[in-house]
């Protein structure tokens, strides 16, 4: 049976937690992010509950509730420690949109080949294929978080729809290649996927018209 435990969840309260959640000391915060990390990777969203991420940080339950509120955002906070999408932000923008497209598809994939954020990765796909809440957290990483931002920055029209085109494009091969293991995809060189996907990515972002990008010029079948 699939944890409903978020519909049971206590409200939180605001300003300092009880004494007795208080004494798990410093660091409790840290070692909760570590344990769903682990717990998430290792069983997916929804057979992760709360209870058996405190259990597996050494704290109460409450306390978990009282950082982090909700296991959605749980779920959220321990993805985003490994896959800060920002952060990369200053390098993919670089020198403006050239060559755009292959430095996004470079850290792209190469967040997916560390394998130290590729389990939370994983485990944040094979979740969001069957879970809304997991879905929304994919959302807001990969398009809100960076391809959005990215086209902004860029200042061309329509940066939601170039997101979208190029998240469709990232999202699509990571299902391949790390999910589902599709061959030849799975065993490809990361560095051979760069320079495929590099070109598609830099016609989503840059190209005059984004829903042309790919077809053929005028005059050609």
């Amino acid at each position: 049976m699939a944890d409903d435990e978020t519909e049971r969840e206590p409200r939180r309260r605001r300003g300092r937690p009880p004494k007795a959640l208080a004494a798990n000391g410093p660091g409790a915060r840290e070692r909760i992010l570590d344990a769903a990390r682990t717990a998430f990777a290792a069983h997916g969203y929804d057979r992760t509950p709360v209870r058996a991420v405190a259990q597996l940080a050494g704290v109460d339950a409450s306390l978990v509730h009282h950082y982090f509120g909700t296991k959605d955002a749980l779920f959220a906070a321990a993805v985003e420690a490994h896959f800060a999408p920002t952060e990369g932000l200053a390098d993919v923008i670089g020198a403006g949109a050239d060559g755009v497209g292959e430095r996004l598809a470079t850290y792209f994939f190469g967040i997916w080949e560390n394998p130290a954020s590729r389990a939370p990765l994983l485990a944040l796909v094979r979740s969001a294929l069957t879970h809304e809440a997991a879905a929304g957290v994919l959302r807001s990483l990969v398009l809100s978080r960076l391809l959005e931002r990215i086209a902004q920055r860029l200042d061309v029209p329509e940066p939601r729809l170039r997101a979208e085109l190029a998240a469709s494009h990232l999202v699509g091969i990571a299902l391949l290649r790390y999910v589902l293991g599709v061959e030849p995809i799975a065993s490809e060189p990361a560095p051979r996927l760069v320079a495929a996907v590099a070109p598609t990515l830099q016609r989503y972002l840059t190209d005059p018209d984004p829903s042309a990008a790919g077809e053929p010029p005028p005059g050609h079948s």
